[in-house]
């Protein structure tokens, strides 16, 4: 098997790929995520997963390196990570009782073959209704500043949820897991 690199510095990523119980690697590559005039979210997150992954194959030779990126989406708007308060509260109001969609690219890149599997796993949130003092208490109490949406799936966030669709709730956290085992499988790797 060839070694695997995990193209992200996010702990997120990195700690759900360790359910896996396979060795990684992790390097976070430096590219740029500006959208493309006209880009849709799902070509984006593919193209970004694919360059992130294709970014370290000059570093990594003869490794699997999978990238990875997400992208929320709340109607025809793409919502990044807020990275402060105010704007982590701004897109949580938006939000409120409405339904947004979570896309999440991912690519696997054998650097030795330059064989590339690229996907997109799509993952739907209907937020309840909410209103500002529970917003301001969920932001205060987790501060999810660097995660899209502004929540943590993982955490405390799945309380501002009505309900959750998609066929892999980890695509939610930042790598589907499941559409990567079908990757990995792919390439020969035993999954534990």
């Amino acid at each position: 098997m060839l070694p695997l690199l995990l193209a992200s510095s996010s702990r997120y990523r990195q700690q759900l790929l360790s359910r896996l119980q396979l060795p990684f690697e992790s390097h976070a590559p430096d590219i740029d995520e500006t959208p493309l005039p006209g880009e849709d979210a799902e070509r984006l997150v593919r193209r970004l997963a694919e360059q992130k992954s294709r970014a370290l194959a000059a570093d990594y030779p003869n490794h699997l390196i999978i990238g990875s990126d997400q992208v929320a989406v709340l109607g025809e708007k793409i919502l990044g990570k807020p990275h402060t308060f105010e704007r982590a509260k701004q897109q949580l109001q938006a939000a409120s009782g409405k339904s947004v969609r979570f896309l999440t690219g991912l690519a696997m890149l054998d650097s030795a073959t330059n064989r590339i599997q690229v996907d997109c796993v799509p993952f739907t949130v209907h937020f309840r209704s909410l209103d500002e003092a529970r917003i301001e208490r969920y932001l205060t109490t987790e501060q999810p500043f660097d995660c899209a949406g502004s929540f943590k799936a993982e955490g405390l966030g799945i309380s501002l949820f009505r309900a959750t669709e998609g066929e892999d709730a980890t695509s939610l956290i930042g790598l589907p897991l499941i559409r990567l085992v079908d990757m990995l499988l792919a390439e020969g790797v035993e999954i534990p």
